[in-house]
């Protein structure tokens, strides 16, 4: 897409809350399906390393380490540091926030009260946030398979979640802990849109995460003094930093502006199953048959939703 001096300031100029619509309305390629499987994976996996960060580490060290190894790999690329308008920075900043700060500040806190199975499918729930808030800011619902998507979706969600609330006060404290973070991605997949449209998703993201690692350093100095220093926990942490902070975000920012916020944000449900393969494997939780069956109806939803757009 080019890049005029006009187009720069246009599309982030305006209120600091907009999105807009993707470039590409058809079915998905195989580039875009690269662009989501990736996310997915490493997505899904970040469940399994933010618990083993967890074991030494205080949620509060988890966030800021997984963000500030995030932006260091992106300072290590070129093109991240390429010039973004000045119209840009407010949004860029709330981007920070909303999709870094305050969710990957949320998930390590709920994982002392869930799973990481348990809290890898409630996230699946942010296509449905996403679609709710893009269809308020673009005035108009998604497309017929996409709401079929996003139902059947829905459907997988209630019976991968439901379980988790049988587990006492607790369980729900976590669980109201990870809708809150989702609702920051229902903003920042719309957020992300104009500004990867206008000026690319690494020089979006790296000052995103820049923005983050300063609002997440006073949890560091707070969490510093309850945490120890252990290998395996800050190799977990620096992995999930490269993987589930730089390269899925950068992945999911650019699909973002190819598809739109709505169909780029079902790489929660594919990174659904794949959270509960890597807790069930490697950490031994517990999955009920229900579960299972809400799974295969999140990605038969993923499906649905990466089909080509139609009617509004």
């Amino acid at each position: 897409m080019s890049r005029s001096a006009a187009t720069m300031e246009g599309p982030v100029a305006g209120s600091a809350i907009a999105t807009a619509p993707g470039t590409h309305a058809g079915s998905f390629t195989a580039g875009d399906w690269v662009l989501l499987l990736v996310p997915a994976v490493l997505s899904g996996g970040s469940f399994l390393l933010m618990a083993e960060g967890l074991e030494a580490l205080a949620p509060d060290v988890v966030t800021f380490g997984r963000i500030a190894a995030g932006f260091l790999t992106l300072a290590c690329v070129p093109a991240a540091r390429a010039p973004v308008g000045r119209s840009a920075w407010p949004r860029i900043a709330l981007l920070g926030f909303t999709w870094m700060a305050l969710p990957l500040t949320l998930y390590p806190l709920a994982q002392q009260h869930l799973q990481s199975a348990v809290a890898g499918m409630i996230n699946g729930g942010t296509p449905l946030l996403v679609a709710i808030i893009s269809s308020v800011l673009l005035r108009h619902l998604p497309g017929v398979r996409q709401r079929v998507g996003l139902i059947v979706g829905l459907v997988g969600i209630v019976l991968v979640s439901f379980p988790s609330f049988g587990g006492g006060q607790n369980s729900i404290i976590g669980v109201l802990m990870v809708l809150g973070a989702i609702t920051g991605y229902g903003f920042s997949f719309n957020l992300a849109v104009p500004l990867q449209q206008t000026f690319g998703a690494l020089p979006v993201i790296f000052r995103a995460q820049a923005v983050a690692v300063l609002l997440s350093i006073p949890g560091l100095v707070l969490g510093v003094g309850s945490s120890s220093v252990q290998t395996r926990p800050l190799l977990a942490v620096v992995a999930l930093g490269v993987g589930g902070t730089a390269i899925a975000y950068v992945c999911i920012a650019a699909l973002a502006g190819r598809v739109g916020s709505t169909r780029s944000s079902i790489v929660t449900y594919v990174s659904t199953p794949i959270a509960i393969a890597f807790g069930v494997v490697a950490r031994g939780d517990s999955v009920r048959p229900v579960q299972l069956v809400g799974v295969a109806l999140i990605l038969s939803g993923a499906w649905w939703a990466s089909r080509a757009e139609g009617s509004p």
